[in-house]
């Protein structure tokens, strides 16, 4: 059976996108970072910095792959359901925004690790509960699958949404293996109260919870 054009596309994207979640996830993993850390113990004060990079530039080309070759239009939002889901989109931006200030910057994008010269495999920061991870453990996941599932969708974007979904779910889960070796006994009792992805109006932490769950000792 012979293969469209467009079906050619969506499958070079699957794919670029699998590849890419693939790397990502190995670079990220803490089976790499031992390894590294046993051969060249010196590299890893820049090995954040350099995952960052690379998660960047080997988006890089999926983007044009979405945007250049868009595909057929599924669906684009019009009237009130167009004010609805951009005034989310909005909201999340808003969010991504304000909930910077309870990171730091530099751990993040690896810059005081490199400055520093940290050789340490763990992350750097302690346990923190910020007002957004009061109501959900993953709160830059929950709001860019707001960002994504609120644009007019493509095949391209579509196909896109969906692996991206999935990955945050996958990725969410890869994650928290780690925090619970970071952080242990502390995090396996805030991963009981509060939800991974999607909030829930009854399941949240209050402030005095949240300071008293950071106070106890494993």
């Amino acid at each position: 059976m012979q293969i469209s054009a467009l079906q050619s596309q969506s499958l070079i994207l699957i794919g670029g996108w699998l590849l890419y979640f693939i790397l990502h996830s190995l670079l990220a993993s803490l089976t790499v970072k031992q390894w590294l850390a046993s051969r060249q113990p010196e590299w890893l004060p820049g090995y954040r910095l350099f995952f960052n990079v690379v998660a960047v530039l080997t988006l890089l080309p999926l983007l044009y792959l979405i945007y250049a070759k868009p595909g057929p239009t599924l669906w684009a939002w019009q009237g009130i359901s167009w004010l609805l889901v951009n005034s989310l989109a909005l909201m999340a931006v808003v969010g991504f925004v304000w909930s910077m200030r309870y990171y730091s910057g530099d751990e993040f994008l690896g810059l005081r690790q490199w400055r520093e010269g940290v050789r340490s495999v763990e992350d750097q920061e302690h346990l923190h509960i910020s007002p957004m991870h009061r109501f959900v453990r993953h709160p830059w996941y929950f709001l860019g699958l707001l960002l994504i599932w609120t644009r007019d969708m493509s095949l391209s974007f579509f196909i896109s949404a969906c692996l991206m979904t999935l990955y945050f779910i996958f990725g969410s889960w890869l994650e928290e293996r780690k925090l619970l070796v970071y952080h242990g006994e502390r995090y396996r009792r805030y991963r009981q109260q509060v939800p991974g992805l999607i909030p829930l109006p009854w399941k949240y932490l209050g402030r005095e919870q949240a300071e008293a769950l950071l106070r106890d000792t494993d």
